[in-house]
């Protein structure tokens, strides 16, 4: 396991995250650990984009379609 520590935290942070990690029963530590854990999971933007840019979209409606599908509900 890596050691991280963390400077410069505002007070605020600090005491809103120790509030946190009380109601929950944890340490601060180990609440902060999880909260990193969590978002170390999700993806970026940039990776959102490429999975998006990697489907295959040849099975969905064309541009013909949805455009007729807009005109459609707009009457």
């Amino acid at each position: 396991m890596t050691t991280l520590y963390i400077r410069d935290v505002p007070a605020e942070v600090a005491a809103t995250l120790k509030e946190r990690a009380a109601a929950a029963g944890m340490s601060l530590s180990a609440y902060v650990a999880g909260e990193l854990a969590r978002s170390a999971a999700r993806p970026t933007n940039a990776e959102i984009v490429a999975r998006l840019r990697a489907l295959d979209r040849s099975a969905g409606p064309s541009t013909d379609e949805v455009l007729a599908a807009v005109q459609a509900g707009r009457r």
